[in-house]
């Protein structure tokens, strides 16, 4: 009998039933694999009645990892004790009554998503707990759930719903992954539990048709949601950026992104066209947010009255309106450089040497794009030349 390793342990072969391979490189240790192919590993010793006993070791552990926990769990049999009694013990000590799955989502949500992730993706975490994960588990204690939940849950939602199925995926493994490092958990069980659906890049375009449409159908909105998905178009920057604007990143001619609201988590720095700079001024100013006293939501209910407007477009996101411009504005001859600065992108022109080294803010040649870029839409939306608006400046 030889030792195993990582790459033969992927290589057992699922069988009717279950079955255990020893593992020579540390006594007692079993590399348990299910007719599922779902591979465990388990510690076989003696207690001090002379009884076998069996300890199950936390699911998603490498072969390194379950050696040393096997040899922890030898040296207290030598001590006398039963380590599987010592865990469930453990156990019953952690599991509190208040260790249900909602009382510590929240807690998730508001010290590690609220803090740690931008305000979009906290907003969409949170409702990816209020609508899939409480639903399901809200009650249930966190040490009750297990690989075989995660599968379930998920793959529920993946028959109608499959992004948002990878999403709650995605929800989960941070939300486990938060419990596991404060040791609320001993371990993730979403660990090895893959996504359940393929995604591929969307590529949807408006074309300038629909965006001329799209334009129009604005007018059904009230005030602050017309004014953001104007702007979304004349600045495409993202939805999240815009629909937080602050009155303090409104600047002399440009919207200034703080690094902690970037995706990049780089400051950003969007120059304002003319017709952009009018919505902004036209707001009012009665709080710290552009489109009203808090953050602009309900996307839902805008994206819905927008397709009322557009008539029978095909389907599109708001997100893409961000790639939209890009694509238009290199239609029109704005150089690919220009843009990938005007949407903050880190990649492309700027990824590896190219990014250290290159310091050229590009601030004057984003200006011009913008501009041609908003002479562009209000051609497209009036059928007549863009009348040139100074910007007025604070």
């Amino acid at each position: 009998m030889r030792p195993l390793t990582d790459i033969g342990i992927q290589k057992l072969k699922p069988r009717a039933v279950r079955y255990e391979v020893p593992d020579a490189g540390a006594r007692g240790l079993r590399v348990i694999v299910q007719p599922s192919g779902r591979r465990s590993y388990a510690v076989r010793y003696y207690n001090a009645a002379g009884r076998a006993r069996k300890l199950t070791l936390p699911a998603g552990i490498t072969l390194a990892a379950a050696r040393k926990l096997t040899a922890d769990a030898l040296f207290e049999v030598a001590q006398g004790k039963d380590p599987a009694t010592v865990k469930q013990e453990r156990r019953s000590d952690r599991a509190r009554v208040d260790d249900t799955v909602e009382r510590l989502a929240h807690q998730f949500l508001e010290q590690y998503a609220k803090r740690q992730t931008r305000i979009g993706t906290y907003r969409a975490t949170a409702g990816i707990f209020r609508r899939v994960i409480l639903p399901a588990w809200g009650r249930r204690s966190v040490h009750d759930i297990a690989r075989r939940d995660v599968i379930d849950l998920v793959e529920a939602v993946a028959v109608d719903r499959p992004v948002m199925a990878n999403r709650a995926h995605a929800a989960l493994s941070r939300f486990f992954r938060w419990l596991s490092v404060r040791d609320v958990i001993a371990a993730s069980p979403c660990t090895g539990v893959p996504r359940p659906t393929r995604e591929t890049p969307r590529d949807r375009v408006l074309t300038e048709g629909e965006i001329r449409r799209l334009w129009a159908a604005c007018e059904a909105l009230d005030a602050p949601a017309r004014a953001c998905i104007r702007l979304l178009i004349l600045t495409g920057q993202r939805r999240g950026e815009i629909a937080a604007l602050r009155w303090s990143e409104v600047g002399d001619g440009a919207l200034t992104f703080p690094a902690a609201r970037m995706k990049g988590k780089q400051d950003h720095a969007a120059p304002l066209s003319a017709q952009a700079a009018a919505i902004v001024e036209s707001m009012p100013r009665d709080g710290n947010y552009v489109f009203g006293r808090s953050l602009l939501g309900d996307f839902a209910r805008i994206k819905r009255a927008l397709d009322a407007g557009m008539g029978d477009a095909p389907h599109w996101t708001v997100h893409d309106i961000r790639r939209s411009v890009a694509s238009h504005m290199a239609k029109i001859g704005v150089a690919v450089p220009v843009i990938e600065k005007i949407l903050a992108h880190r990649g492309g022109s700027f990824r590896g040497v190219a990014g250290i080294y290159q310091r050229h803010s590009f601030l004057p040649e984003m200006t011009v794009a913008m501009q041609r870029w908003a002479d562009h839409v209000e051609q497209l939306v009036t059928g007549k030349p863009a009348k040139v608006v100074k910007f007025r400046r604070r």
